[in-house]
């Protein structure tokens, strides 16, 4: 118990060290931009509004202050729990974030679960048939994915399916023109299927290599040599021997991937216009809305770090040498 205790003061000190970090960073590059605050708050009616207008809104929002004193109010008022208010939609920024994550973690979830499996799933064929040509098929098949823009992919996808077949909405997290209430489960389904697709086709081609790459370095060991000469082949001798191998390192790797799916999740929301975190931080940053950038900046922090939290748990608990070496 004591040594889990450890574990997660460490790990709490990390993540608070980070997010300062990272808030302050962010903070000055928003600052620094080119892009006007004011006007991305005031909108379509800045030609109407005059320089004292201008002024007012300036020393409402702080903006007048020098840069350590926003940091400071700014800072003083996110440990109390009030991230500020959005400037473009106009409302509070926790608000806007966790009705934005949700259709992000939908969409995240599945993708991330997809890419997993079906990646874990071709490392594990790849590396049983290894020089075979269905061991080159799935190395070219997940080195041209390892290469793919994930907007591209998304194109690409919505030009098949939606424009060719017709099969799938265009885009949106909804159908145009119903009613929030009359949307149904299907609905919401059919229109998170191309970017949840897009998302774990680019992501399934590093779980498949690593997993590859470390059950051909198991297969090659010693013991499965001797497991091989008492008969075992197959599907029995990877699950005897294989698995228990590779299961952990493929388990990090796809925990460790949450920024990567973070990144391509923005790419994929704004190729089919999905109403999720990812098109609102595009937003904030090409609009200069500063209270919303920095408490998604602060948001998908804390979720890449408890990802990579949760990978490093399930190795210290799983992985007995790690064990040994906190003793």
């Amino acid at each position: 118990m004591q040594r889990y205790g450890r574990f997660f003061i460490w790990k709490g000190i990390r993540m608070i060290t980070l997010l300062v970090a990272i808030c302050f960073i962010s903070f000055i590059l928003m600052k620094k931009s080119p892009i006007d605050p004011i006007q991305a708050y005031i909108g379509a009616d800045m030609l109407s509004v005059g320089p004292e207008q201008r002024e007012q809104i300036a020393e409402y929002w702080g903006l007048n202050d020098p840069l350590l004193v926003q940091f400071k109010n700014w800072s003083q008022a996110v440990l109390t729990g009030d991230l500020g208010t959005s400037m473009i939609y106009r409302r509070p920024v926790s608000e806007v974030i966790g009705q934005r994550f949700i259709n992000s973690i939908v969409l995240m979830m599945v993708a991330w679960a997809l890419s997993g499996i079906i990646g874990f799933v071709l490392g594990v064929i790849a590396a049983m048939k290894k020089g075979t040509w269905i061991d080159r098929v799935i190395k070219w098949y997940s080195f041209t994915l390892a290469s793919t823009p994930t907007f591209w992919m998304g194109l690409i996808m919505l030009i098949v399916f939606s424009v060719w077949l017709g099969w799938l909405p265009i885009g949106l997290g909804v159908p145009v023109g119903i009613l929030a209430d009359e949307v149904t489960l299907l609905s919401r389904i059919k229109h998170l299927i191309l970017p949840a697709l897009t998302l774990s086709i680019v992501g399934v081609s590093n779980v498949a290599l690593h997993t590859r790459q470390k059950l051909v370095d198991v297969l090659e060991s010693d013991y499965i040599l001797f497991a091989k000469a008492r008969g075992e082949s197959g599907f029995l001798l990877f699950w005897r021997h294989g698995l228990r191998n590779i299961a952990l390192p493929a388990i990090t790797l796809q925990f460790a991937g949450f920024s990567e799916l973070f990144g391509g999740a923005v790419l994929a929301e704004q190729v089919f216009s999905y109403p999720g975190l990812g098109q609102a931080t595009v937003e904030a940053g090409l609009r200069g809305d500063v209270p919303l950038l920095l408490g998604i900046v602060i948001f998908t922090t804390i979720f890449v770090f408890v990802g990579n939290l949760i990978a490093d748990l399930i190795y210290y608990v799983v992985d007995p040498r790690t064990k040994e070496e906190s003793t």
